[in-house]
């Protein structure tokens, strides 16, 4: 790599994961631009339901600061905004549109918005509730850095006007997630914030399987299930696991479920964090299926995708140790190779270095 950037990030709570995906994956990047040189500064919004749920209150990496509101953000750290190479905007900011504009109107070096909720956000601008992204923002960002690959890249630079639309997965940061020999808890697990329109998936591909095989060991854990879910008696539910406990969870799994929110198996090419962890752990995933999910993951020698409760149960029941293993295995090569947090950071690195040999001195 060349000089070491100054980058600045805006996105949602870095120092809590309680009800938010998106802090393993800045918590892996953040760490990763940093054992690259460069210097990371992440700003968050001070809200009370992370202020209570802080599993990581003092990030060991980069620099860190909370900001009570947009008068605040804007007297503290306009100068870091004004003086960084990089300035990140990331989806579901509070206020995401004035920061947006705020950023835009006084950052120097190259501006990005990074959407780790790509289909999401699309359905919303179609709809007119996106609160923290306008369409009229896309043109001015220099980067889209898209959650989602594959059309919806041509799809935001063609109909957005988006400069340039580059995807950046999610990914997985193996000091943290990697096989541990310990005796398997369950037979299949899930972990995932409650969705309706995961929840279909759910039923059909662990909670069925659970009430044909009594005898099988089944977890979920995740929040916001309602109360009014009748759990079968194999099932063990979790309403929250911190990142901590996340290597554990997988380790303790003969198999992991993957689901998928219908705007993204919609889009295609949105894999989600937990296929990267799960696999560096080499933990076997059953996911359901989706445009794009080939490009990540082998199916049959890499992953298992599946269809009905039957599908399930005999992957559960009849699959050959040695062979559960093997395709755990070749998983976990595939994610090391190509999708740890090192791979992310020399890729964003990439964008960024490219953009601004293009601007004129």
């Amino acid at each position: 790599m060349g000089a070491p950037l100054d980058i600045v990030v805006l996105g949602l709570s870095l120092r809590s994961a309680w009800g938010n995906g998106h802090a393993t994956t800045y918590r892996a990047l953040l760490r990763a631009l940093e054992a690259r040189g460069d210097r990371v500064l992440f700003l968050e919004r001070d809200v009370p339901w992370y202020a209570a749920n802080r599993d990581l209150p003092k990030p060991p990496f980069g620099r860190t600061a909370l900001y009570a509101d947009l008068d605040v953000l804007r007297s503290r750290h306009a100068d870091d905004i004004g003086a960084a190479d990089l300035v990140i905007v990331g989806s579901f900011v509070p206020d995401g549109v004035a920061v947006g504009d705020w950023v835009q109107a006084n950052a120097s070096g190259v501006t990005a918005f990074y959407d780790i909720d790509t289909p999401v956000t699309l359905a919303r601008l179609a709809r007119g509730d996106t609160a923290y992204l306008e369409p009229r923002q896309i043109a001015g960002y220099d980067l889209y850095l898209s959650f989602t690959g594959g059309p919806t890249l041509q799809r935001l630079e063609r109909e957005f006007g988006s400069p340039a639309a580059r995807v950046l997965y999610c990914s997985v940061d193996p000091e943290l997630y990697f096989p541990q020999d310990l005796e398997p808890q369950w037979d299949l697990g899930y972990m995932g914030t409650y969705s309706d329109d995961r929840q279909p998936t759910v039923d059909q591909l662990l909670l069925a399987p659970a009430r044909a095989w009594p005898e099988g060991r089944f977890t979920v854990a995740g929040p916001q299930y309602p109360a009014g879910i009748r759990w079968p008696a194999n099932v063990q539910y979790t309403p929250h696991l911190p990142p901590v406990a996340h290597r554990e969870f997988y380790n303790r799994q003969r198999f992991t479920l993957n689901v998928t929110r219908a705007d993204m198996i919609e889009a295609g090419w949105s894999p989600s964090v937990r296929l990267f962890e799960a696999a560096a752990c080499a933990t076997p995933i059953v996911s359901d299926r989706w445009s794009g999910i080939e490009s990540l993951l082998e199916p049959g020698r890499e992953i298992f995708l599946a269809d009905s409760p039957a599908e399930v149960l005999r992957l559960l029941r009849d699959l050959p140790e040695s062979e559960r293993r093997a395709v755990g295995e070749r998983a976990q090569a595939r994610i090391l190779a190509e999708h740890t947090s090192a791979h992310r950071a020399a890729e964003l690195e990439g964008h960024v270095v490219a953009l601004l040999a293009e601007t004129p001195a």
